[in-house]
């Protein structure tokens, strides 16, 4: 439909262009939306509407506006909160310049995961006992690798990652595609054979709550095991057992040592961990050398444990 302008509309013309001008905004397709709505409020077809049409047409033009302000106004603080927000990460993490680029920090990421395969500690996850586990359980398996591999890669001093027993065709492999994005590009080897086949077993650690002896520091020369075993009955023991079956040298976290049981309603204490909550243990302690620092963020109050010097 094509819109005249005459006379009023022509003047309207020039005061919206001259406020727009004044208001510095610099969107033009809203620019001429405003233009069209108060040109439409004078003429519409060469005819000039009644007056108590075009005080309407002025109420709406004003209470668009009022909203257009108020996106423009929402955009403004959006930024602001942004803006603040990268200004407290970089306050954070100081060693980071602001101009790094994604790709400039995935890159530094993998600069330091491909240095703690030749120097950093190792880790194994053994995944030869999925076959007794259910699918739920193997669900919960694989989002326990997805924390485990996030918190890895956030580390200032990551571990090398090693799954073994694991394999390809198999039901937890197609969980871990499924549920972990980008699982296929993880930065970590993946072996069939279980990682008494691929290490020296004097090299090895096999990390089970059933542990006598408690962790008393990070070894760069060790390996150390977690069992990936998430066993809805608690089977007790079952990760102690394989690891004396290979003659490997056992440890426990220090949870007896630097924690103490806390009372609850259900009176239910607990050192069974997750694999992901014994590797954030294990990192912490690493970059801290601080068993009650590290402990205090892998063992949740859930579990039964709080800290010697927290108790009263």
């Amino acid at each position: 439909m094509d819109w005249k302008l005459e006379g009023s509309a022509q003047k309207t013309e020039s005061h919206v262009l001259q406020r727009l001008e004044d208001r510095g905004e610099d969107s033009i397709s809203e620019s001429f939306q405003l233009l069209q709505i108060d040109v439409e409020c004078e003429t519409w077809e060469g005819k000039t509407l009644p007056t108590g049409s075009a005080t309407w047409c002025s109420k709406n033009v004003q209470r668009k506006q009022r909203h257009w302000e108020k996106i423009v106004a929402a955009k403004k603080s959006k930024r602001k909160q942004e803006k603040e927000r990268r200004k407290a990460n970089r306050a954070e993490n100081p060693g980071i310049c602001s101009q790094h680029s994604k790709r400039f920090l995935r890159a530094l990421t993998k600069e330091r995961l491909l240095e703690a395969k030749h120097s950093g500690p190792r880790l194994c996850i053994d995944l030869s006992m999925t076959q007794r586990m259910s699918k739920k359980e193997l669900s919960r398996l694989a989002g326990q690798i997805r924390r485990l591999y996030g918190s890895n890669r956030k580390a200032d001093r990551p571990f090398w990652i090693c799954l073994t027993g694991f394999t390809m065709d198999g039901p937890l492999y197609k969980e871990c595609l499924r549920m972990n994005d980008g699982f296929s590009s993880y930065l970590l080897d993946i072996a069939e054979e279980d990682c008494f086949s691929l290490f020296r077993l004097e090299t090895l650690v096999y990390l089970t709550p059933d542990s006598e002896h408690a962790l008393e520091d990070v070894d760069l020369n060790k390996v150390y095991i977690l069992g990936g075993l998430v066993d809805e009955n608690i089977q007790k023991k079952v990760t102690f057992q394989k690891a004396q079956e290979h003659s490997v040298q056992t440890a426990r976290l220090p949870i007896q040592e630097y924690m103490v049981r806390c009372q609850n309603r259900r009176n239910y204490h607990s050192e069974i961990l997750a694999i992901n909550q014994v590797f954030d243990i294990l990192s912490a302690y690493f970059e801290t050398h601080n068993w009650p620092e590290a402990l205090k963020k892998g063992v949740s109050s859930g579990k039964g444990y709080v800290l010697q010097n927290s108790v009263e």
